[in-house]
């Protein structure tokens, strides 16, 4: 046999390696840009949490009689700082995004009720640290929410690209799973975003 046919069936041999390893790493690339994205979920996330107390510490002045809704607030607001926790450990468990979905429905709507009841007090909506809190409330929910559609963009195309062959011969063998999309689960009504409007 002349070297270069040895070369040649080596190369043929290590072919489908060199295909595996490229396809492995591709998805592992994949992979870690849907978890980075999801860091910047968090970031935003994060700074939400840091404003809703400062929110409620300012409504509490105004909104004696509404001490039920504030602790609604609050506790929704602990609920989701957990979920946001368990996300932020794994965005590619399923579960946890899920979880995190859940009880981010969960505090829009009891910040959606705090606002709504808010308006019933003239001089809270005056107040300037509202404005002040609820004009950062609502930048923020922005942010989240053009994260949010980072992270469903990186995460569909991880998605995909586990699905497609050949590699989801590769993806099956070294058991890549796929990645959860952050999706809304409360209703229509939930849904829309809180009202912050004070001016």
């Amino acid at each position: 046999m002349n070297w270069t046919g040895l070369i040649i069936f080596l190369a043929i041999l290590a072919a489908p390696f060199v295909w595996a390893i490229a396809i492995y790493n591709g998805l592992v690339a994949l992979r870690n840009r849907f978890k980075n994205a999801y860091a910047q979920i968090d970031v935003q996330l994060k700074r939400r949490y840091d404003l809703i107390p400062n929110l409620v510490e300012t409504a509490k002045a105004y909104m004696a009689h509404e001490r039920q809704t504030l602790e609604a607030v609050i506790s929704a607001r602990n609920t989701a700082v957990g979920a946001s926790q368990r996300a932020a450990a794994n965005p590619a468990d399923g579960a946890a995004i899920q979880g995190l979905a859940a009880a981010e429905a969960g505090l829009t709507g009891a910040l959606g009720r705090l606002f709504a009841l808010s308006e019933a007090y003239p001089d809270l909506k005056a107040n300037q640290n509202m404005m002040q809190l609820s004009e950062e409330l609502t930048s923020t929910e922005n942010k989240v929410a053009f994260a949010r559609q980072a992270f469903n963009d990186a995460v569909m195309s991880y998605n995909t690209r586990l699905e497609s062959f050949p590699d989801n011969i590769v993806a099956g063998m070294f058991q890549f799973k796929p990645g959860e999309l952050l999706q809304a689960t409360e209703s229509a009504e939930e849904r829309k975003a809180p009202k912050v409007s004070f001016g």
